[in-house]
């Protein structure tokens, strides 16, 4: 299977293992990403505070550039660029006037065909292939799934199966053996893009969702977003007290690449500010103590 990809700027920058997890992962199951060619930042976090057609025209030009490939889905792990290329594509769908104006804006013909896919979709309908390709299952692994805002919200958007009560990264969680935690912060806001203007929102809402995390007895966050990601690894040491258990934050295909087998190094988790090390190493035994 080919599918259309858009890694967006976080990926090519300070998410790089994402983006080198997403791949090996898809190499992994049989899926070809095609990177979209000549594509541009989605005009996240900040266009759509300043000029809302901005905000739909930006991540547009990406969807008019797979378009005229001739892709009919786009894979888009980042959860931000996501929200952005999806709500260009539900404006455009439910606004004639503005559709109609798209062609001249953008300088280029566009229908807008192209469906927009978080990576948990997409991961979702390959459980078959993923359990099927599970070579080294994380058997009695806890770990606590973190959907964060922008995969949920709004709902005539969102990427999950429910706004309210997801369960997409819980079931490929399940697939792969590991247990999925049950704890209240799932959906909360880390902070997102305050990490620098307000870092102290960041630090307060982060450390709270990694409190809760660790008190449901979770060895390690789960995410699916380069912004999540960076305000829950990079920050961490920041609000983590002399004595506490630091907590790995893993993306989802990382968990998932090492599941499937993968190289640690492959899927980037030398990266991390927080080390997946002791984490890994508990994994390596409990592998040894299953043969």
């Amino acid at each position: 299977m080919t599918i259309g990809y858009y890694p967006g700027c976080s990926l090519h920058g300070t998410g790089r293992e994402y983006d080198e997890s997403v791949r090996a992962v898809a190499g992994a199951l049989g899926l070809t990403l095609r990177e979209i060619d000549d594509w541009s930042c989605c005009g996240a976090t900040s266009a759509h505070s300043v000029n809302p057609l901005l905000a739909v025209v930006l991540p547009a030009r990406n969807l008019a550039l797979a378009e005229s490939a001739g892709m009919t889905d786009v894979l888009t792990p980042c959860a931000a660029c996501y929200n952005r290329l999806a709500r260009s594509e539900h404006a455009v769908a439910t606004n004639p006037e503005l559709a109609e104006k798209m062609p001249r804006l953008l300088g280029r013909p566009f229908s807008n065909s192209v469906h927009v896919r978080t990576v948990l979709d997409v991961l979702r309908e390959s459980l078959p292939v993923i359990k099927e390709k599970t070579v080294q299952p994380l058997k009695g692994m806890k770990v606590a799934c973190y959907y964060g805002c922008l995969l949920l919200r709004p709902a005539e958007i969102a990427g999950g199966d429910d706004p309210e009560s997801p369960t997409f990264m819980e079931e490929i969680v399940k697939a792969i053996g590991a247990e999925p935690v049950t704890w209240n912060l799932r959906m909360d806001c880390c902070g997102g893009s305050m990490s620098i203007p307000h870092a102290e929102s960041v630090v307060r809402l982060s450390r709270a969702i990694l409190e809760d995390a660790r008190s449901a007895g979770a060895e390690a966050l789960v995410v699916a977003c380069p912004m999540c990601h960076s305000n829950l690894d990079f920050r961490q040491q920041a609000y983590t007290n002399k004595g506490e258990t630091t907590l790995p934050v893993l993306y989802l295909t990382e968990l998932l690449g090492l599941a499937l087998g993968l190289n640690a190094e492959s899927l980037g988790l030398k990266r991390h500010f927080v080390s997946p090390a002791p984490m890994l190493e508990r994994m390596a035994v409990a592998a040894k103590e299953a043969v």
